[in-house]
């Protein structure tokens, strides 16, 4: 087999995948099918070269999609924004990417109706999107290895554990977008980890396993894990075992980066990329924001769009709060999690697998949804050398025996010093303790992202909707949310995948 090739960068985006939905989707209009978006400037008729201006009336940092959102909105009011991005890209922990001839998605990948901000862009932007077909086999763990099994078969007892692992779930979240309105039950259980809830389950072996793929693939471990964070997905999932097992069902045609390329298209901020920031300095007047390369931007108002795990690599003056520092130190994003495209010459068809918490077997969940695509897995095991092509191979096959490998391609968003972390998962006492203090401006600073968001905390639509609350600009939640899930306008069918494959090779 060929050696994997070792990435530094990637967001593991959430594993939820709905077994059996056939063709893909699409909603109306197009829009361009470019994996990577380039820097914009203002608007022509602005006297000044936008790159030799040094004052702004808003300075972004992160050019993630709570930065472009916010950005958007800033610039639909007036400001002049300059977007500051530390990579070469834009996306943050969305990355679009190409490799051997397939588009794929390195960070953030899913999108669906339960989902209203995100949706709402889409529809904005008439931005095409496609289903994934789902599994036509399941590989089940079982106490001695794994069992495979049809899919209508492989979820039943998983739908029934999973049922009564969220029970009093959409009672302490009546209002999941509003995750403190019952302040008093999330207080009562915000301080247990998804390990003491299975404990205190005292499942029998061969049932816990069934659960243990998934806790762990979100905590980082299962004790690591909030279980209030994974509660709060399942209330605005709508409380089924269904709608949160398939929320990742659908994704952007031409990948996550059309949604940031429209937004930029519409906006036409100041970006410049390749500018990590090395400090915020702010006094009565204003904040003075410095890049390692030492060019220093000034403005009234700045945007910390960057994940949680970064804030502590940025110099701030005056020091950031008691609460932000604590955050930034121990950290939100999950610090094990890593995430693997995989070119199996065999098996060749659809399948999915997962794999127990603690038994040695380093994917949590690995799967190929769509015929001709390529496997994508997930490890938070520390012991596991992801870099190494014969250990990779091996772990497959322990799975799946007779399992080949041609190559495979990995992400690692922990070792990103731009992210620090894949995409945010609280750790117990952090939503009672730190949630809404950590959405409180810093004097002159305001903070966002997915990782402080109010609904889809760790997802694409939790920073779109991060995104809006920073500029001021309205979000959704309730009965608005309902109404901009409902607002399908799903119309032209896109079953040739031959199309969304081809689409990586431009």
């Amino acid at each position: 087999m060929e050696s994997g090739q070792p990435e530094g960068r990637g967001l593991p985006r959430r594993s939820l995948f709905k077994a059996g939905v056939a063709g893909g989707l699409a909603l109306a209009g197009a829009a361009a099918a470019s994996t990577s978006a380039t820097a914009v400037t203002e608007a022509a008729e602005d006297a000044q070269d936008p790159n030799l201006r040094r004052d702004f009336d808003v300075i972004v940092v992160g050019a993630g999609l709570a930065g472009v959102t916010a950005t958007r909105e800033l610039r639909a009011k007036g400001k002049r924004v300059l977007l500051l991005e530390a990579r070469d890209r834009v996306g943050g922990r969305t990355w679009t990417d190409t490799w051997n001839g397939h588009m794929i998605e390195r960070g953030g990948t899913w999108v669906d109706r339960l989902q209203p901000h995100v949706w709402r862009e889409l529809n904005r932007y008439e931005l095409p999107i496609m289903a994934d077909v789902g599994p036509a086999r399941a590989f089940m763990p079982t106490l001695t290895g794994f069992q495979e099994l049809d899919p209508s078969v492989a979820y039943v007892r998983q739908n029934a554990l999973f049922t009564k692992f969220f029970e009093d779930s959409t009672r302490i979240y009546p209002e999941p977008f509003n995750p403190l309105k019952r302040r008093d039950l999330v207080a009562r259980f915000d301080g247990f980890s998804m390990r003491d809830r299975l404990d205190q389950m005292a499942l029998r072996p061969e049932d816990e396993i069934l659960l243990t793929s998934w806790t762990s693939l979100y905590g980082g471990t299962s004790k690591r894990g909030a279980l209030t964070h994974i509660q709060q997905w399942w209330a605005l999932s709508g409380g089924t075992f269904e709608a949160f097992h398939g929320v990742n069902t659908y994704r952007p045609a031409r990948g996550t980066v059309s949604i940031l390329n429209a937004m930029l298209a519409e906006s036409k901020p100041v970006l410049k990329l390749n500018s990590p920031v090395k400090s915020v300095v702010q006094n009565a007047n204003k904040v003075t924001v410095t890049t390692r390369a030492g060019e220093a931007f000034t403005a009234p108002e700045v945007i910390m769009a960057v994940p949680v795990n970064v804030w502590r690599t940025i110099s701030f003056s005056p020091a950031l709060p008691a609460a932000h520092r604590e955050a930034t130190n121990v950290g939100m994003g999950v610090t094990e999690e890593r995430k693997l495209w995989i070119d199996l010459a065999n098996p060749k068809d659809r399948f999915v697998a997962e794999s127990p918490e603690g038994r040695g077997d380093p994917f949590c969940f690995m799967g190929r949804f769509n015929d001709g695509d390529p496997v994508v897995a997930f490890t938070v095991d520390t012991t596991f050398d992801e870099t190494d092509g014969n250990e990779v191979e091996r772990a497959i096959r322990k799975i799946i025996p007779g399992a080949e490998v041609r190559d495979y391609v990995v992400t690692n968003f922990p070792k990103d010093p731009f992210a620090l972390g894949t995409g945010g998962y609280r750790q117990p006492n952090q939503l009672i303790r730190l949630h809404a203090k950590l959405q409180q401006p810093h004097g002159r600073i305001k903070f966002a992202g997915s990782d402080i968001a109010n609904g889809w905390n760790g997802y694409i639509d939790g920073a779109i909707e991060d995104g809006l609350r920073v500029a001021g600009s309205p979000t959704l939640s309730g009965p608005a949310a309902a109404a901009a899930s409902a607002e399908e306008r799903i119309v032209v069918p896109m079953v040739n995948r031959e199309l969304y494959r081809g689409l990586g090779r431009r």
